[in-house]
């Protein structure tokens, strides 16, 4: 039995804070408070630094890193503001809700989900202040397509990528076993946000001025999408995927258009701090011995992990709780490098952020982008909304992992 409390008290009290979120008087977000919670491991000598250097996990960083950079080539060839306008001309409510769902979800699959949602969500908005139609269903349908979507590929969110590196799951398999699930829960999602369709009374709002839109750059946007494809393939050989984000990093910074600082100044530095502080921290518990207490506790009641329905139970809870990439971090510590856990894992905190608002950052940015073009995305209004859909799609995650599994 481990008797070293004072590293179980900076685990939780890192963990709290990540839960809470903020803390009256202090300006402290999620990614101060992991910070403070690794220095207190280190300074309390409960992790050495070299222990510290050995935990965080260098390709997983790159692998994200990388992915960020082909997002912000994107963004900055004005790729998405064309996908987005491209959009909001289809016709028909229902068309549109389709093809809102399915561009979030593509996009998501094989780019940083939120920043798909941070591009798509005021062009849309904008579009539909300027007719009859209701725009909260469509920008509830960026939120719960681009966490669902971003759960079919290895590289679609952080903490698939997380869980991926972590138990070298292949890019092909990862896929094909994700794919069904995905494609049933974004066919729920149509079916749960279609009846919410209506038109407004009264004329039109205006819409609060939202940034202005970039032009196509058509060579910038052909890059980005050739370095699309090649990194897909890359992915699918026994090319390391670190080495495959790395090279996609150095072809988007070659440029003679798009200065270093600024493809640098939209790779989210944030998301990287939290992952390598996390990094430390769950390291530091697992040292400490409490992670294995843990582990025989929950199988002596019954409980264990490796269980794929008691896994996407704890999962969706803990990740609404903390955070998804948190929770991740914290649950590799109790699993074995088995393929079944990391597909059970990365459905369930992908799937699970769609019940809050706070559940993902995708969420969230969302409503924070709606509320600047002066549309009000509720917690809520994103419940009714929200909660169904993660109950459906855990639900049919839940049914596809026993089948695979033969129950």
């Amino acid at each position: 039995m481990p008797n070293d409390l004072l590293a179980l008290a900076i685990f939780a009290a890192t963990y709290l804070f990540l839960a809470l979120g903020r803390v009256r008087g202090l300006a402290l977000d999620r990614t101060g408070f992991a910070l403070l919670g690794a220095v207190a491991f280190l300074a309390a000598d409960r992790i050495s630094l070299a222990d510290a250097k050995d935990a965080v996990d260098a390709p997983t960083l790159v692998v994200l890193f990388g992915m960020m950079l082909l997002s912000a080539q994107y963004q900055l060839s004005g790729l998405y503001d064309a996908i987005g306008h491209r959009l909001t001309r289809v016709a028909g409510p229902r068309r549109l809700l389709a093809g809102t769902i399915a561009v979030s979800a593509l996009l998501a699959a094989v780019l940083t989900n939120d920043v798909v949602c941070f591009a798509l969500t005021p062009l849309l908005g904008r579009a539909l202040l300027r007719t009859r139609l209701d725009p909260l269903p469509y920008l509830l349908a960026i939120a719960c397509a681009t966490n669902i979507g971003s759960a079919l590929t290895p590289i679609g969110n952080p903490q698939n990528i997380l869980v991926a590196q972590a138990m070298s799951l292949p890019f092909a398999p990862f896929v094909a076993v994700c794919a069904p699930p995905v494609l049933l829960a974004l066919l729920a999602t149509y079916l749960l946000i279609a009846p919410r369709l209506r038109e407004r009374e009264g004329p039109p709002p205006e819409a609060t001025a939202g940034g202005e839109d970039l032009p196509l750059d058509r060579r910038q946007s052909v890059k980005a999408v050739l370095l699309t494809g090649a990194a897909i393939l890359l992915f699918l050989t026994p090319t390391a995927a670190h080495l495959t984000a790395l090279a996609v990093a150095g072809v988007v910074l070659t440029s003679r258009r798009m200065h270093t600082r600024t493809m640098l100044g939209l790779v989210d530095w944030q998301m990287l701090a939290l992952f390598a502080s996390l990094f430390v921290v769950t390291r530091g518990l697992e040292l400490s011995g409490w992670t294995e207490t843990a582990r025989q506790a929950l199988a002596a009641a019954g409980l264990p992990l490796e269980n794929p329905p008691v896994l996407l139970g704890v999962a969706a809870v803990a990740g609404n709780l903390v955070g998804n990439v948190p929770a991740v971090m914290l649950l590799l510590r109790f699993l074995p490098a088995d393929p079944a856990s990391g597909y059970a894992l990365a459905l369930a905190s992908t799937f699970a952020g769609n019940a809050l608002l706070v559940g993902s950052v995708a969420n969230l940015i969302v409503a924070e982008r709606a509320a600047a073009i002066g549309i009000d995305l509720s917690w809520r209004t994103h419940l009714r909304v929200g909660l169904p859909v993660t109950l459906v799609s855990l639900a049919i995650a839940g049914l596809w992992l026993a089948f695979l599994a033969g129950v």
